[in-house]
């Protein structure tokens, strides 16, 4: 069977441990393929055996990066290039599906997984789309380190130049440079779904019906509020973004983690 090769990036402590696990057992149980899981951090107490840890590494265009960065006002937005450096991981073969820690996988990933070879594959970015503007979301990307190892090599060349080109968005900076190569393919956008946007009703019917899960979605991304913690239980800081608890997020998110890893893995 063919490897599918995973990956996330987790630093500070804004996500623990259990938000990598429960990602890794939710690819491994939703895809056609063995699955190789990584994950770059400089945190890994907690891990399941099973994930392999890359360290987190102090770029050498980091002081620049930032200085742009802080510009923008979006510190650390850019953490995630280094995932493209080609020979990140010396024995790899073939491509790398990754994924931010606040996503749930929900469905069969294998047609993200096979789509588009040899291009960067995201999501339209849902604000970005509505504005007619051609900006890839970056909470689900596909690439391959030896086609695109340019996502790192020209940020390493001209930091600060392309912080400022992007306006701080790692999403702008990838999409867009690949784009430009004729390099790039967007993954159906009923495949990777917002919670907010396509989970969520509109007021008042928020508070009436609880979130649904649609047929389709293999993804769903929790950008913005609410998260999936507040989510689970029923979000009620904000008036538009009310919701009643989430049954199907408890299920996919917790419980068949829990009975995949055991709960010593998957609790929080």
């Amino acid at each position: 069977m063919a490897i599918a090769n995973i990956i996330c990036i987790k630093w500070g402590s804004l996500f623990g441990p259990e938000y990598v696990n429960r990602l890794y057992s939710g690819v491994r149980r939703n895809i056609n393929a063995d699955v190789r899981f990584f994950c770059m951090t400089e945190h890994s107490e907690g891990f399941h055996p099973d994930i392999e840890v890359l360290d987190l590494p102090t770029e050498p265009f980091l002081e620049r990066m930032n200085a742009a960065l802080a510009v923008a006002n979006r510190q650390g937005a850019m953490r995630k290039t280094s995932l493209f450096r080609q020979g990140l991981i010396p024995d790899l073969e073939g491509p790398i599906l990754g994924f931010d820690l606040d996503v749930v996988i929900t469905g069969d990933l294998t047609p993200i997984w096979e789509m588009a070879p040899g291009k960067v594959a995201m999501r339209h970015d849902w604000v970005e789309a509505r504005k007619g503007r051609p900006t890839g979301h970056g909470s689900v990307f596909r690439f391959d380190p030896q086609l695109h190892g340019y996502l790192y090599d020209e940020l390493a060349e001209n930091p600060y130049e392309e912080v400022e080109k992007a306006r701080g968005s790692e999403q702008r900076y990838t999409s867009h440079k690949a784009m430009e190569r004729g390099d790039f393919d967007y993954i159906p956008g009923d495949l990777v779904v917002s919670f907010k946007h396509g989970c969520l009703d509109l007021p008042p019917m928020n508070y009436l019906r609880p979130p649904k899960l649609p047929d389709s979605a293999r993804v769903v991304c929790f950008h913005g509020r609410p998260k999936m913690t507040e989510a689970v239980d029923g979000y009620h800081r904000s008036l538009l973004r009310w919701s009643q608890p989430a049954q199907w997020l408890k299920e996919h998110w917790i419980t068949r983690a829990e009975g995949d890893l055991g709960k010593s893995f998957a609790s929080s």
